[in-house]
């Protein structure tokens, strides 16, 4: 296996630099060429700042704005932060050892950096609260998905945990609450195909061989409401909030399923009452069986 580069930056807030390669193939003169075309989401502007402040390097130090294109080098650069709201929950440690750490994520903070979402993540926030570079998670949950999480501390053991997810021998529990449909009999499985485009923020069900499965339990009933156990035997994106959608009961709060709403990011009321309560798996270093259990609890059920 190749190992893997280290950057000639160190981590910032967190996390590690941008990491840009240059084709093999390309033929711009210089790589400030190279970097306008390559990022089109950064103004010119931006990228001669970037240049002539030293920030962005190669290994050899600062890249300038004449230095030559290079091809199958790479130039390393730190992004620039989006403007965030905090979010104003804890993270609960359930689980704390040298292999690997167990949070309890509270509703609308990401599991990791994406888009608009990178010092309030539950990633970046936990490396430097805990003063752990390496953490990475073994899976990840929705923003909007509160619940448990596995990271995994030491570098080392990073696929032995995370191919538990990828081969499915991790027995994951949700609770969710979402209305009672007295016509619905339950336990019940329900499969479909289910399939998400790159630029889509919500999934779909699609004609086709079912790719997601999941079983549904009804656990307990207060007039139209109904607290409900499920089961993913796959895990698709969203695939829980369609399959209850897809039965007629989407979950209270989704702001996708069955219709989107325009929710602003900063708003924190109403979460979706969806909470993934328990991990269990053979450890992949020890052999014993673990267990994980949420202490969480879901706000519309009383």
């Amino acid at each position: 296996m190749r190992r893997r580069q280290q950057p000639p930056l160190p981590k910032r807030h967190g996390l590690d630099p941008a990491r840009i390669r240059m084709p093999e193939d390309g033929e711009w003169n210089t790589v400030r060429e190279f970097l306008i075309d390559t990022l089109p989401r950064m103004s010119v502007t931006r990228i001669d700042e970037m240049l002539d402040e030293g920030v962005v390097v190669d290994m050899q130090g600062p890249v300038t704005s004449t230095s030559p294109y290079v091809p199958g080098d790479a130039v390393w650069f730190h992004r620039d932060l989006p403007v965030e709201s905090v979010v104003p929950f804890d993270i609960s440690i359930v689980h704390r050892d040298d292999a690997i750490l167990v949070i309890d994520k509270p509703h609308f903070l990401p599991t990791i950096p994406r888009g608009g979402h990178i010092l309030q993540t539950a990633l970046v926030r936990l490396r430097l609260e805990l003063d752990l570079p390496d953490l990475i998670p073994a899976h990840r949950l929705d923003r909007v998905t509160a619940g448990l999480v596995l990271f995994v501390v030491d570098p080392a053991l990073r696929g032995a945990y995370q191919t538990l997810f990828q081969d499915r021998k991790v027995n994951k529990v949700y609770e969710a609450i979402a209305p009672n449909d007295p016509t619905l009999q339950f336990p019940l499985m329900v499969s479909s195909r289910i399939v998400k485009e790159k630029f889509d923020f919500a999934a779909r069900e699609v004609d086709g061989e079912p790719n997601a499965e999941t079983r549904i339990e009804l656990i307990d009933q207060h007039r139209d409401l109904g607290r409900y156990r499920l089961h993913p035997r796959t895990g698709r994106t969203h695939q829980l909030r369609l399959h209850m959608n897809s039965l007629g009961i989407p979950i209270l709060g989704d702001d996708l399923y069955p219709q989107p709403t325009e929710r602003p990011v900063d708003d924190f009321t109403a979460p979706l009452q969806l909470l993934a309560s328990t991990l269990e798996f053979t450890d992949p270093l020890s052999g014993a069986v673990r267990r994980f259990d949420s202490r969480r609890t879901l706000e519309r059920w009383h």
